[in-house]
């Protein structure tokens, strides 16, 4: 089992805690710190009455029975707990962004060289959503030719008077630039920020919207809207022109509703709901990175979930007299590709063989065994907003 601290306890903090203590494998959140004592009471509620509770960030991340640190502060208060935790040598999971400026980050990561050891994970959930590796899979296809323009919008629907001009880049429109990025494989070289007509609705130390004009070294340009006070919803879109066609990433699927001559259908009012399994997916992809890097108890844990999986798997073999297939789904199913790998290993009595290549694909419906085994394994997605909706729908 990791057993980890969590620095920060606000909502973000105690999303994460529920998320390690409720959803994630391999996994125990066994301290919290906060500067704030309601805020830790709140996440040491949530983690279970053996959480231990610290007003010092020093104090939990050198407590010995912490192997492993998540720091979900403000982007300005990060730098000290990071250099904390690489000298202390403790695995850390630190939500974006790495710092808020170029000298803190360029300090961080040096101090991470240096320990030789790669021990930082960014929060970057968007990496693990479906759509937007749909759209990746669509770019490596190479099946639309290569990308030309990206469009993007990060639309939030109102925030509080503590986030200031400079948040838009470094707490919102980053993960735009981190994805992108990711999304086609390119260096940015330049960057335009264009500030239109302020809304209404931001507070006197805020230009609101902002329009971020990136290129990259072969010429790609991103564009990417920040409007933080749209009211309406959390609009996240993103669109890829390229040679041969445009790409644009699905939308979360909600009912639509037709009444009174009008067509209505729901947005998501927060990123807790529309990267709910992005996020799951990408902690949990942590802790199995955790496990794989050395950390014997996680290994442990990881191990024993595995060996469940294989042996309820042996007993529906055993109850249907053989099977035809076998099925991986959901978020540990379609991304966690370790499990995959070590609960095939146990199903050699059926004459099944993994295909190491396949299994390396993540989030999308392939066939991970060979040709030749007897037993056919595959993953194939679950639409878990679709299943979601229908289970609302069921009880209203």
């Amino acid at each position: 089992m990791l057993h980890v601290g969590v620095i920060g306890c606000g909502g973000m903090g105690r999303s994460h805690i529920d998320r390690l203590t409720n959803r994630t494998q391999g996994a125990e959140v066994v301290a919290v710190a906060d500067m704030v004592d309601a805020l830790v009471e709140k996440g040491a509620a949530i983690a279970g009455p053996n959480c231990k509770k610290y007003k010092s960030e020093a104090d939990l991340i050198n407590d010995p029975a912490v192997d492993a640190v998540f720091i979900v502060t403000p982007g300005f208060a990060h730098k000290e707990a990071l250099l904390m935790a690489i000298k202390a040598g403790k695995r850390i999971f630190c939500e974006k962004p790495l710092c808020t400026t170029a000298e803190d980050c360029l300090e961080v990561i040096d101090a991470e060289v240096k320990s030789g050891k790669h021990l930082i994970q960014l929060g970057f959930m968007r990496r693990y959503d479906k759509g937007y590796n749909e759209v990746k899979a669509a770019l490596d296809s190479g099946e639309y030719g290569s990308p030309l323009l990206l469009h993007c919008t990060h639309r939030n629907p109102e925030v509080p008077d503590s986030y200031t001009t400079a948040m838009a880049v470094h707490d919102t429109a980053i993960h735009e630039i981190d994805v992108t990025h990711w999304l086609v494989n390119d260096d940015f070289v330049s960057a335009q920020v264009i500030m239109p007509k302020v809304t209404k609705y931001a507070h006197t130390e805020l230009a609101d919207p902002q329009l971020m004009i990136l290129q990259t070294k072969s010429g790609i340009v991103v564009e990417d809207e920040v409007f933080v006070n749209c009211k309406f919803g959390y609009d996240i879109n993103c669109q890829v022109v390229c040679e041969d066609g445009v790409i644009e990433m699905p939308q979360p699927l909600y009912p639509t509703y037709r009444k009174n001559a009008q067509i209505s259908q729901t947005i998501d009012t927060d990123c807790f709901v529309r990267f709910y399994g992005a996020y799951d997916e990408e902690v949990q992809n942590w802790v199995n990175e955790a496990a794989e890097g050395g950390n014997e108890d996680a290994a442990n844990a990881i191990d024993v979930l595995c060996y469940g999986i294989a042996k309820f798997v042996g007993g529906y073999v055993a109850a249907m007299n053989g099977v035809d297939a076998i099925v991986f789904t959901a978020g540990i199913g379609e991304n966690a590709i370790p499990v995959r790998e070590k609960v095939v290993s146990y199903l050699g009595y059926l004459g099944v063989t993994l295909d190491k290549d396949a299994n390396g694909h993540r989030g999308e419906e392939i066939v991970i065994s060979t040709p030749d085994s007897k037993v056919k394994v595959a993953v194939i997605p679950t639409n878990e907003e679709l299943a979601i909706c229908r289970e609302t729908v069921a009880l209203v």
